[in-house]
């Protein structure tokens, strides 16, 4: 049977790797993984946040199919990938997050180190050594869950991180940016104030670059482990995390199979959901589990696979436990959101905490685009291949009128089809014309 390791980042952005377009030298150990098996530049969480992220893929089923929405417990009865893995003999083992799979107790991990002995979940030393003992405790088969904590807030080198955690418990990074050699993602206006608070995520994601490179040194040339890497969400700046964007869910997904992944290769042209992970362990470790995603197996066989031509996503709460019901569906030209929360109190989130939302506000040139962020319309339509960092909204856009109903049709499809409790809302307010 088949060794699994899955390994997590916690809010990185999908286009933070070099081998996903980021910049050059950011993340070496990632680049490296990605040239050593199948990077998927299609690849998306339901969820852009942490929680209920990471209870998506431990369950394979939608936040609302699965009970924990937002920073709460998967409901009763619903399996658990633990749960499949362990009755067909895996020793399973979690580092770091364990708090964000509730409850805590049900996953039964037979292995679990928490955040604190993983210096603040930044220390990758002790990420090396808590790998190390797990796997010299574990015979085959087994499944650990790795779970970086970087590149959380509070970014290295920030003044947020000096006031949560004035004596770190942790290294610094193995290479830190200057605001002048960055280049600011385009959904993001490129000030002075952004570039210093884009330089230091970019310190955090090469910290947890050296994470991930501790984890596979433990790991060794293990040829019977399916190795698979992604981020929970999109970073924590505004119109990316805890959001419906594309830099919201979008994630640098990658997996290395020895005998299965052919070195170097890259899926470009399918959707995948990190909900078809679930159904891939399973088919892995040869056990029969039920969800709401597809094995990514023939993918990674270099097949095709029919119905991949689109994928949804959606939102609910924010981890101060604010609603902001969204729902989404992109293709390979246009993502449609719809926002059921329009027209209620305004948005907040962490995504604007640190010094780019202000920024942003004391920017008059911007005050058209922050005052949207903060009272959205109830649709929003993007054509993804001029505007990939969704600046236009084309939904009130006569020309684009056809698309728009298109878009309709297909999230009204897909609501109704996994029972989701706004689907009689949704058709009463876009329809379905």
């Amino acid at each position: 049977m088949t060794n699994i390791l899955l390994i997590t980042a916690d809010d990185m952005d999908a286009r933070t790797p070099g081998g996903f377009g980021g910049p050059a030298g950011a993340t070496p150990r990632l680049d490296a993984l990605a040239a050593e098996g199948m990077a998927f530049g299609r690849a998306h969480v339901a969820i852009a946040v942490c929680q209920p992220s990471r209870s998506a893929i431990m369950t394979g089923r939608w936040p609302h199919r699965n009970g924990a929405e937002g920073f709460e417990p998967v409901a009763a009865g619903v399996p658990l990938l633990t749960d499949l893995l362990r009755a067909n003999g895996y020793r399973t083992g979690i580092l770091g997050k364990v708090e964000h799979l509730q409850p805590v107790e049900r996953f039964g991990w037979d292995f679990r180190v928490g955040m604190a002995e993983l210096g603040m979940g930044r220390n990758p030393g002790a990420y090396g050594r808590a790998t190390r003992e797990f796997l010299d405790q574990a015979d085959d088969p087994w499944f650990l869950m790795a779970n970086a904590h970087d590149p959380h807030r509070p970014f290295h080198g920030s003044a947020q991180e000096a006031e949560k955690w004035p004596e770190r418990s942790y290294p610094a990074p193995s290479r830190t940016f200057t605001p002048d050699e960055v280049e600011v993602p385009g959904f993001l206006p490129d000030l002075p104030d952004v570039r210093t608070e884009y330089a230091q995520y970019l310190g955090s994601a090469r910290r947890c670059d050296d994470v991930v490179g501790a984890i596979l040194d433990a790991l060794g040339p293990a040829e019977d482990t399916l190795v698979v890497f992604l981020s929970d969400n999109g970073m924590a700046f505004p119109f990316a995390k805890a959001n419906c964007y594309l830099r919201s869910t979008w994630t640098p997904l990658i997996v290395r199979w020895p005998g299965h992944t052919r070195p170097g290769t890259a899926e470009r042209a399918a959707f995948v959901s990190a909900l078809d992970l679930f159904p891939t362990f399973c088919e892995a470790a040869g056990v029969a589990g039920q969800s709401d995603g597809r094995s990514l197996i023939p993918l990674l066989h270099g097949e095709s696979q029919p119905g991949r031509e689109r994928v949804f996503t959606v939102f609910h709460e924010t981890s101060a436990k604010r609603r902001y019901e969204m729902r989404c569906t992109q293709d390979g030209r246009f993502g449609y959101i719809w926002n059921a929360w329009s027209g209620g109190p305004a948005y907040r989130a962490e995504n604007m905490e640190g010094l780019t939302w202000p920024a942003m506000l004391a920017e008059p040139a911007l005050a058209e685009r922050t005052a949207f962020y903060l009272n959205r319309p109830p649709e929003e339509l993007y054509d993804l291949r001029t505007d990939p960092s969704c600046l236009d909204n084309l939904a009130g856009d006569p020309a684009h009128a056809a698309e728009l109903g298109g878009c309709r049709r297909v999230l009204a499809g897909w609501l109704a089809a996994t029972g989701d409790p706004l689907a009689g809302k949704y058709l009463q307010s876009a329809g379905t014309a």
